[in-house]
């Protein structure tokens, strides 16, 4: 790093890189390090020059017209003469002396005040806002914290719920810059929603879900790019009906009817399995579909699913971690399966609808309510009406418990037994 004395004082001295003549009219840059040690100047350099560096480059991304970039570059810009980017409406309000300060940061081109950082400092800046769309693709980055720890599957049920939201948006409204985006846009939103509730397209908690993901997406962009807008996002959500509980499957039509010899020939292996180790377990379906093979203990003294999150893929909250004893009908399943369901383990995502065609095609559902999940529901009311203690209740359903926990529950024997009572 070349550095030379001025008077008592130390500089880094460096040529221009040709990248950003568009930026720099100077061929070669003289910085002040600010010291007088010969040892302070060498280690603070590199340093400084990196800093020169982020600033050019933030100058280039500055006369870019695209709009995430443009405000990056205006707040980094800001940043490295040690303010905070605000735009021009806000800086006006600034006390006297706080405004002459940024008026004094802004450094020259030729004999004039650098435009670049002029817009920067002051917020003069005329730029584009990024439209809906762009915000989207801004949103991805922004929000990688809400998919650490999920599978492709996983992220991508994350993510489609937030395209179709601004696909809506974009469809009724258009492609809106989203600082233009006004109270009779979301109107406009909520009424094309509307349309589809009344013609029995969708559901409220449907069209709700598409207003809340369009409100994460832009609110997140908001926040997070400190955009300082005002968005038109309340009031807008539609009174949902009381959700109507999914009905149990009775004891007598497991028994008679999906346990009739024969009865799930057809259906496919792997998915069989799953729905036959539902029956005593209860567990969600793709807590079995997606364990790995080391999940399975089937050879164990009491054998037993571990449920539990993979490197790759979350499972539904905290309480969902636990041992499920394997007994009766869904043990005689598994033991066919011993590494578990490579077909589903990573994309689960047909699995429900194929186990529920096959049972309304085969005439095994109860009525035109009961869907394959209804199998947990049955478990659960087994547990309840054999008086099974509802701690044990909780530990075996996943469900947060409403008493303190202590110890294990009573044991993987202990939960074993109480199965037995209620095991088909």
């Amino acid at each position: 790093m070349n550095i030379m004395k001025r008077g008592k004082v130390w500089n880094l001295r460096r040529r221009v890189p040709k990248r950003y003549a568009p930026v720099e009219e100077r061929g070669e840059i003289w910085i002040s390090l600010h010291t007088d040690s010969e040892r302070a100047a060498r280690d603070k350099a590199p340093g400084v020059w990196e800093e020169q560096i982020a600033v050019w480059e933030a100058k280039l991304a500055g006369n870019d017209t695209t709009a995430s970039r443009h405000v990056d570059a205006m707040r980094d810009i800001a940043a490295a003469k040690g303010l905070r980017y605000m735009p021009m409406d806000k800086v006006v309000d600034l006390p006297l002396e706080a405004l002459l300060s940024r008026i004094e940061a802004i450094g020259t081109k030729g004999h004039r005040p650098d435009p670049v950082e002029a817009a920067a400092v002051l917020g003069t800046a005329k730029h584009s806002m990024m439209t809906v769309t762009q915000a989207l693709e801004t949103y991805w980055s922004l929000a990688k914290d809400k998919t650490y720890g999920k599978s492709a599957d996983q992220i991508r049920r994350w993510a489609n719920p937030r395209k179709k939201a601004v696909r809506i948006f974009v469809t009724v409204v258009g492609d809106k810059p989203i600082d233009e985006i006004t109270a009779d846009d979301m109107l406009d939103m909520r009424t094309a929603l509307q349309d589809r509730i009344e013609a029995d397209a969708i559901k409220p908690q449907s069209a709700n879900k598409d207003l809340i993901h369009l409100g994460d997406v832009l609110k997140t962009v908001n926040s997070m790019k400190r955009l300082g807008l005002v968005l038109p996002l309340g009031g807008l959500t539609f009174r949902e009906a009381e959700q109507e509980e999914r009905p149990s499957f009775s004891d007598a039509w497991i028994r008679d009817r999906i346990l009739k010899n024969g009865a799930l020939s057809q259906l496919d292996p792997e998915a069989r399995a799953i729905l036959l180790g539902m029956i005593n377990t209860g567990y969600r379906p793709s807590e079995a579909a997606c364990a790995l093979p080391g999940q399975f203990r089937l050879n164990a003294d009491v054998p037993h699913l571990m449920v539990q999150p993979r490197i790759d893929r979350q499972i539904k909250n905290k309480n969902s971690k636990r041992l499920l004893p394997l007994v009766g009908v869904s043990l005689q399943a598994l033991r066919d399966f011993p590494e578990g369901f490579p077909r589903y383990r990573d994309d689960n995502s047909t699995l429900s609808s194929t186990i529920n065609r096959y049972l309304r095609g085969h005439g095994l559902m109860e009525s035109d309510r009961h869907v394959m999940y209804s199998l947990r529901h049955s478990f659960e009311d087994r547990l309840l009406r054999a008086g099974i203690d509802d701690r044990i209740r909780s530990d075996l359903m996943g469900h947060t418990s409403h008493r303190q926990k202590y110890g294990d529950g009573g044991g993987l024997e202990f939960k074993a037994k109480a199965l037995q009572k209620i095991a088909f």
